[in-house]
């Protein structure tokens, strides 16, 4: 279940396409991660402070292969609320981009490389850790509630395999980022390119840049997703204009698209010869739970569209009984490994 200690089969694979045009393979990239991973003494909590960097990435794949329990968090985090966290889940080492250091107090470097540098903490763990635990992310965009969903590895896995299944994800494929990777959204496509030796076009600029568009060109990027409001910005870009010959779909979730919208979109990929994807999801389900089928986009605008591979859908009455019958209100209810520990 544990994919990350799988990704040595792909070594020769470009892993990671830097922003300055670096190509790094597989192997050189689980080579960095694992110098890491090698720095933790054992199976504990730590905060991964993230963005879309090489360093970032390899901090994630690395110290998830040592065992390690990640809380994602994005590195815009405001320092009194970065603190409280510190103080509420006593983290065993803080792993976050060096020109963030002013974050951490009461703490040792042990570890730096070029732009991270990794700190082990003096909390005093009064807690255990349960043994498929494997991720903490936020519900939301911010780490303002400090409620997390806690998923497993096997909730990672399976939904990365479906995601893969669906969008037919194959070694050849290039997103290009565009979400921060502690998003669920954006980490869901970082997992599940890495589970088929995919290349990740790593971006930190908005698509407001030129820069990102330049890039997006010329490393031939085939994918990209976005939420809601990445969507209205394409449109005021006049996304239907752009010459963009790699890209094969695009994907959007992490919100509902105006119908209209939606439709607009549809109708641009088509004339592009691309697929467009609309999906539904939670953090809670690691993120995803179902997908419209690119065939079905234009007569089926507005809806979430069928559950992804192994995952259930029912709908339940105030009395907890499925309905059965066409036009009713009720709760929509999920089933499937990828649901997450709580």
């Amino acid at each position: 279940m544990y994919f990350f200690n799988d990704l040595d089969k792909y070594a020769s694979n470009t892993a990671i396409i830097t922003e300055k045009s670096e190509k790094i393979n597989y192997g050189d990239l689980l080579s960095f991660a694992d110098t890491i991973g090698k720095q933790i003494e054992n199976r504990c909590l730590i905060f991964a402070v993230c963005n879309n960097s090489f360093e970032s990435i390899a901090g994630y794949i690395g110290l998830m292969r040592a065992g390690a329990v990640l809380f994602l968090i994005h590195d815009s985090i405001h320092h009194t609320l970065f603190k409280n966290l510190l103080d509420i889940f006593k983290p065993k080492y803080v792993y976050l981009p060096s020109k963030k250091c002013d974050l951490i107090i009461n703490s040792s470097a042990i570890y730096s490389s070029t732009c991270y540098t990794l700190f082990k903490t003096n909390f005093s763990l009064d807690y255990s850790i349960h043994k498929d635990l494997a991720l903490l992310l936020s519900t939301s965009g911010s780490t303002g509630d400090p409620k997390l969903v806690r998923l497993s590895y096997k909730n990672i896995y399976s939904n990365a395999k479906s995601i893969a299944k669906y969008l037919s994800i194959t070694s050849d494929d290039r997103p290009v980022t565009t979400m921060p990777m502690a998003y669920s959204y954006a980490l869901s496509i970082v997992n599940s390119h890495l589970l088929k030796g995919a290349s990740i076009i790593l971006n930190d600029l908005t698509l407001m840049e030129r820069g990102f568009w330049q890039l997006t060109k010329k490393k031939n990027a085939t994918t990209f997703g976005g939420v809601p409001f990445i969507f209205e910005m394409l449109k005021k870009l006049r996304f239907a204009n752009m010459d963009l010959p790699s890209l094969r779909y695009i994907t959007q979730a992490g919100g509902k698209l105006a119908p209209e919208l939606s439709a607009e979109f549809v109708d641009i990929c088509s004339k592009k010869n691309m697929k467009f994807y609309v999906m539904y999801g939670q953090t809670e389900a690691s993120p995803r739970m179902a997908y419209l089928p690119w065939e079905d986009a234009f007569k089926k605008i507005g809806s979430i569209g069928k559950p992804i591979s192994g995952g259930k859908f029912r709908i339940e009455d105030a009395n907890r009984t499925s309905v059965v019958d066409h036009n009713l209100v009720g709760e929509l209810v999920y089933e499937g490994k990828n649901v997450s520990l709580g």
